[in-house]
């Protein structure tokens, strides 16, 4: 059965890739709409099928005890390194499977509707369903170097995905960027696994973490300076989940991956890219656990990251840019979690926040499907009343976001808070204060994003105001669906997550030491911990109402007074330029340098473009000899012939 979750969005992707490749006249619009049709639901009922047989295996897991690693085959096998291709199935990857299952069905579902005018239907729906299998096979993966193919993989996909609208110069601008910047942190990742094996001769994480607490204080010569050696690996790991979850300094990417249709923001920033940062470094804990260095690294790295990307959210107008934004800073906050040891509250709310998030995206398709392709926030207004069931259901999403009770996000958030409270460190200090700006501010730009896009007066165009419309039902009954998980998903595994059983409910997938005691601190820390995050998300929800509202023209005012923050934080912090003046230029420059002069000058100058032109020269001058006139030629024979006397008399 999990061999069938893994591999039925391949086979799904290889049909409707091959469907892609048919030749279709453009007159034939009957043939063409057909296999777009084709296309759609053979990747659709691939993943409904794999989202059954995922709760399915949850269920087993969970409730029958059932973790197990089914091999499929010995896939290197190379002196002392030997592993197999496997599948393995725990609490962890349970977990992982239903989300991830369930929220690429749910949006495979959704570009039905979505993306049914696109010319290039069957590559997109391909292209989706290719995602989701390297990410099952991620999230499945036995060893370091099987889930390494599914990072790549991932990667690739995303690239294709971003790119989709290749025409678009900014599509593939953006693109290149997630490429390459996440490149970047899977080099780390490489030699973090390197250094891995290195230590423990094995990739396989049952032996990795069979001999950590042996291992606990083995060193590495680094630079011909020996260090911590699991410090080094948590180190270089982080390298790579930062990297693919988007945290700060290496997060550039993502908010420029809204050049992708919408349905490909929602799979890439809900539940499967940017999340594999946060999963991997919950599968490695066994690990982390005996580097208090690397944990205190996680935490302030997440801390920084969740009121990094808040504040920017505070003041984009673009609707998706917006909820990308808050998807960085929700993964700060599970990065601060894995940074406390409190790797239990981390996955839990990865789960909440995939639905809420899902939805959050969706329904911002819903809206820019409605006004047109409109996604400035500016541009919107007044039109709850046009489209109720996606303003309803982006109320629920943004509920959830914002940690009301009883939303799925209130139970996550919450608990990541409280673990960062009870670490009692100056870290989990840190990221706790951290956090609770960062609900203030997330709960704020969630109301100023209904605000702005579905009351007061209407700032749209009178064209588009005049054809705004409800989605379809195919584009519904997903937004439904998730705002479901969004509704219930808290309440339902809080205490399997997080409570009383949850020991017994993650079983060996997770390792936390008794020096680390945030996770049990949770059901001790004082009540104004528990209030505080409601307290500051009401706040931030009222101060939007206050300017968004009430005093229209405050936010202008205020924008005036505080002109350079303003500019600061509306710019992103200006990491786009520091990254420009320090990285890119630079990189420009020497390979304009190597091109034009140690390529086209010294390489091909004295090279083969040399020799080419000095015997071009010759042959030139040769020419001259060639007049035409017989007399001429005869004086030359006359004097080669008195130059051969002359040769031999001497």
């Amino acid at each position: 059965m999990i061999a069938s979750i893994v591999f039925l969005p391949l086979l799904a992707s290889v049909i409707a890739g091959i469907i892609a490749f048919l030749p279709v006249s453009p007159e034939d619009k009957a043939r063409k709409h057909n296999l777009d049709r084709l296309a759609q639901w053979v990747t659709s009922a691939g993943l409904l099928i794999a989202m059954v047989l995922a709760w399915i295996t949850f269920k087993e897991v969970i409730f029958g005890g059932n973790a197990h690693v089914v091999t499929l085959f010995t896939w290197i096998h190379s002196g002392n390194l030997d592993f197999s291709w496997a599948l393995k199935i725990d609490t962890l990857t349970a977990v992982m499977l239903i989300v991830v299952t369930t929220i690429s069905a749910m949006v495979h579902i959704y570009s039905i509707g979505y993306m049914h005018h696109d010319p290039d239907v069957p590559r997109f729906m391909s292209y989706l369903s290719l995602f989701t299998f390297f990410m099952l096979m991620l999230v499945t993966s036995d060893n370091l170097v099987q889930l390494f193919f599914g990072w790549e993989g991932v990667g690739l996909a995303s690239y294709l995905l971003i790119g989709f609208w290749y025409s678009k110069p900014s599509a593939n601008a953006a693109a290149i960027k997630a490429f390459v910047v996440n490149r970047v942190g899977d080099f780390g990742f490489a030699l973090g696994i390197f250094a891995t094996y290195q230590v423990f001769g094995s990739v396989n994480f049952e032996t990795i973490f069979a001999h950590a607490p042996q291992l606990a204080s083995a060193t590495l010569n680094v630079f011909g300076g020996q260090f911590h050696a699991l410090t080094v690996i948590g180190l270089l790991l982080l390298v790579g989940a930062m990297g693919k979850s988007a945290q700060l300094g290496l997060h550039t990417w993502l908010p420029d991956a809204m050049e992708g249709p919408t349905p490909v923001s929602a799979l890439i920033h809900a539940a499967t890219m940017v999340t594999a940062g946060v999963f991997m470094l919950a599968r490695m804990s066994p690990l982390l656990e005996y580097s208090q260095t690397a944990l205190n690294v996680i935490t302030i790295v997440g801390g920084s990251t969740a009121i990094f990307a808040a504040t920017i959210g505070c003041t984009q107008n673009d609707i998706k840019r917006v909820i990308a934004y808050s998807t960085c800073s929700q993964l700060g906050y599970m990065f601060f979690a894995i940074g406390v040891s409190a790797y239990s509250a981390a996955i839990f709310h990865l789960m909440t926040h995939a639905f809420f998030k899902a939805l959050l995206f969706l329904g911002a398709g819903s809206v820019i499907h409605a006004m047109s392709d409109e996604q400035d926030m500016r541009k919107m207004g007044g039109i709850w009343k046009m489209i109720p069931v996606t303003y309803i259901l982006m109320w629920v999403g943004s509920l959830a976001l914002s940690g009301v009770p009883p939303f799925a996000g209130y139970f996550s958030k919450d608990a990541i808070l409280e673990a960062a409270y009870a670490a009692h460190s100056t870290v989990g200090g840190y990221a706790f204060w951290m956090g609770i700006a960062a609900a203030f501010l997330t709960a704020f730009y969630s109301w100023r994003l209904i605000l702005m896009t579905f009351h007061g007066a209407s700032r749209a165009d009178e064209k588009v105001l005049a054809h705004v419309h409800e989605s379809p039902k195919v584009m519904l009954i997903p937004l439904i669906v998730l705002a479901l998980g969004a509704l219930l998903a808290g309440w339902l595994f809080v205490e399997s997550f997080i409570g009383a059983g949850s020991e017994a409910f993650w079983g060996e997938a997770i390792k936390i030491l008794p020096i680390h005691p945030a996770m049990e601190g949770i059901h001790h820390v004082p009540s104004w911990v528990k209030y505080l995050p409601a307290v500051v998300g009401g706040a931030g929800i009222f101060v939007a109402y206050v300017m968004y509202m009430f005093i229209p023209s405050l936010p202008g005012i205020l924008a005036a007074a505080f002109k350079p923050i303003y500019t600061f934080v509306y710019n992103k912090w200006y990491f786009d330029e520091l990254y420009d003046a320090v990285f890119v230029r630079p990189a420009f420059f020497i390979g304009r340098g190597l091109w034009k002069t140690g390529d086209q000058a010294i390489i091909d100058g004295v090279g083969p473009n040399g020799i080419a032109s000095v015997s071009e020269e010759i042959a030139h001058r040769t020419s001259f000899l060639q007049s035409g006139y017989l007399y001429h030629y005869a004086f030359a024979m006359l004097v080669g012939v008195a130059l051969m006397a002359t040769w031999y008399l001497i």
